[in-house]
């Protein structure tokens, strides 16, 4: 009879959580509206990137801050970053956040990305922040991935 019992659970189960796997994609997550100095971290950064401005890129890290890019491994330090993005970093980034929080001294922007007039974004990215008292924000870390796999991503229209 247990078993009977058990049978009859994993069914349900099965039925209940089978429509979750064939669901279409999330709907698009509304943008969050950034206060002032957290903003000016995201257009400073896409006006760094659109230029292919590997210099002006990093100096938006904190001395020791990190990039963490898929399929590839960890850059640690502002140097190493400038190094990172030299070739790299070029074409119309757009960065939009939908979440974010801070407090005096650290905080972080959750948000997505596409490229030029892309409808829809090609990825993720977690920025972590910090800042000294009354200093702008600095980037400490930023973690970024594609929606997709890399093979099936078509290149950013430029």
């Amino acid at each position: 009879m247990s078993r009977s019992i058990l049978v009859a659970v994993v069914l349900g189960l099965m039925l209940v959580a089978s429509p979750l796997r064939g669901q279409s994609p999330l709907a698009e997550l509304p943008y969050a509206a950034l206060p002032a100095e957290l903003d000016r971290v995201l257009r400073d950064y896409e006006h760094a990137w659109r230029a292919g401005d590997a210099t002006a890129l990093a100096s938006l890290f904190a001395e020791d801050g990190f990039i963490l890019q898929s399929n590839r491994p960890p850059v640690r330090g502002r140097s190493a970053i400038q190094a990172a993005y030299e070739g790299q970093a070029v074409g119309p980034l757009q960065l939009r956040a939908i979440a974010f929080a801070t407090g005096d001294t650290i905080g972080y922007i959750i948000g997505t990305y596409r490229y030029g007039s892309a409808p829809n974004d090609i990825g993720k990215f977690t920025l972590t922040l910090r800042r000294a008292p009354g200093e702008p924000w600095l980037i400490y870390s930023d973690m970024d991935n594609l929606n997709t796999t890399p093979g099936s991503q078509r290149p950013p229209e430029q």
